[in-house]
């Protein structure tokens, strides 16, 4: 579908992928953003974005913002954005509430476009790369879970309602923004602390690394291509990137030489998956590749989010 002159809803859209997305779609449509605030931050959302706050898992809040003439929705929320949380049952209860809340709401009022974000937490420890027709799907993480949970109920929207579903299996994505994540985890521990920097696990675990501004623009590129029901695409970078490498660019670009200590095994936590790599054969058969590696996006966000208290 063409991205402009359409009235869009953004959920999560004061998150870090969610604000970007929102500040590149407002340009040339009329954007307005839900979400409660209890991951993202009100100052993130464009000054020319409308906010609303609003809980999702709430049918009656979901009405409010979703109406006839939203012509698509991009969905982002999550109740709870790390992948290692502490109230698993509430995560993927809360998560899957507000998918339903937001495809029965569309059903009612005749909205049939929606860009879902998913993750590649959903294929488990698979082999690398993994294309997007990878079976069986077996996640080893509640937070992985959750969205195969979801992407099961947009197929069923898909296919059983007309809508056009597009989900999007994310590698990690960093940019200039604190919260989840071991970029902006290493920043914090070594303005904390710059002689002594701890590591989870064993600093080998390996994983694609994107930046947020050209993940956001794979998925407006493919929200303006693909045309199937269901458009499942991977979003990430060709390269990875280990979490030692991370460690020594983010150290590099704060000009400080620290001590790693590690807190031992192959993975940070349970249900963390040590080795990632997508495939991109599908989305740059569609016409997109990324411009960076993912030691280059790592550099970026560190260089932002360095920036940002300096």
């Amino acid at each position: 579908m063409d991205l402009s002159g359409k009235q869009i809803l953004v959920t999560g859209g004061a998150g870090l992928i969610g604000s970007a997305l929102a500040d590149r779609l407002v340009a040339e449509n009329r954007v307005v953003v839900a979400d409660d605030l209890s991951n993202g931050v009100r100052e993130s959302v464009p000054h020319d974005v409308t906010l609303v706050e609003a809980d999702l898992t709430d049918p009656a809040a979901v009405a409010d913002v979703l109406t006839a003439d939203v012509d698509v929705v991009f969905h982002l929320a999550a109740a709870d954005k790390y992948v290692d949380t502490d109230q698993p049952r509430k995560q993927f209860e809360a998560n899957g509430r507000m998918t339903y809340n937001l495809l029965e709401r569309m059903d009612a009022v005749g909205v049939s476009e929606i860009a879902f974000t998913s993750s590649c937490t959903v294929y488990g420890e698979a082999p690398r790369p993994t294309p997007e027709d990878y079976a069986p799907l077996e996640p080893i993480s509640i937070y992985g879970a959750s969205k195969l949970a979801e992407e099961g109920l947009l197929s069923v929207y898909a296919h059983s309602h007309d809508f056009t579903v597009y989900s999007f299996r994310f590698a990690n994505i960093v940019g200039p923004r604190f919260g989840a994540g071991v970029v902006p985890d290493f920043v914090e521990k070594l303005r904390a602390d710059p002689e002594v920097l701890s590591i989870l696990g064993n600093g080998r675990q390996e994983k694609s690394y994107l930046h947020v501004g050209e993940c956001v623009d794979a998925m407006c590129h493919v929200v303006e291509t693909a045309s199937e029901p269901v458009n499942t695409y991977n979003l990430g970078t060709r390269t990875t990137t280990s979490v030692n490498r991370v460690a020594d660019i983010v150290a590099e670009e704060m000009g400080l030489d620290p001590a790693y200590e590690y807190t031992g095994g192959d993975r940070g936590w349970t249900g963390d998956v040590p080795k990632v790599q997508l495939s991109l054969e599908k989305l740059a058969a569609l016409g997109w590749e990324p411009a960076q590696s993912s030691d280059e996006a790592v550099r970026r966000a560190a260089r932002e989010l360095i920036a940002l208290e300096s």
